[in-house]
């Protein structure tokens, strides 16, 4: 249910901020530099993703692959960073005060839930705990 939950508030952060609340700033090429790095990053992601391996909970399937290599050996959730820096860009082009207090909301689901999942790989796997003394969260070498 906690998963149901993150990924719910996860989405409607999403869906609010998307929606066309606002004219463009002086800072909506800003943003889109913002938005297109974002899904330059989750595209690396995906490219590494079997099918079947990839799952929008934060639950971790039985049969899923723990994946090490390419932008993953840089950072364990870059799925997660891609959602924050395209919503970050986003913000930049139509920034307004509704979508500043809506970005933190996302920003600490988020969180919320990349801790919980790494919770449950810590249970999960060992290998996992081995993956994350070479590999940052979300930043490499800063987080």
């Amino acid at each position: 249910m906690k998963s149901k939950i993150l990924v719910f508030i996860q989405f409607a952060s999403i869906l609010l901020m998307a929606l066309p609340f606002g004219t463009p700033t002086t800072h909506f090429n800003m943003g889109m530099v913002f938005v297109v790095l974002g899904l330059g990053v989750g595209i690396a992601a995906l490219s590494k993703n079997k099918i079947g391996n990839f799952n929008i909970l934060p639950d971790i399937r039985e049969d899923c692959d723990l994946i090490k290599d390419g932008i993953y050996s840089y950072v364990r959730h870059p799925m997660y960073a891609s959602v924050l820096i395209t919503m970050f860009g986003v913000m930049l082009m139509y920034l307004n005060t509704y979508l500043i207090y809506v970005y933190p909301v996302l920003v600490i689901n988020m969180l919320l839930k990349m801790f919980y999942e790494e919770s449950l790989w810590h249970c999960h796997s060992v290998e996992y705990m081995e993956y994350t003394k070479n590999t940052s969260r979300l930043i490499p070498s800063v987080f």
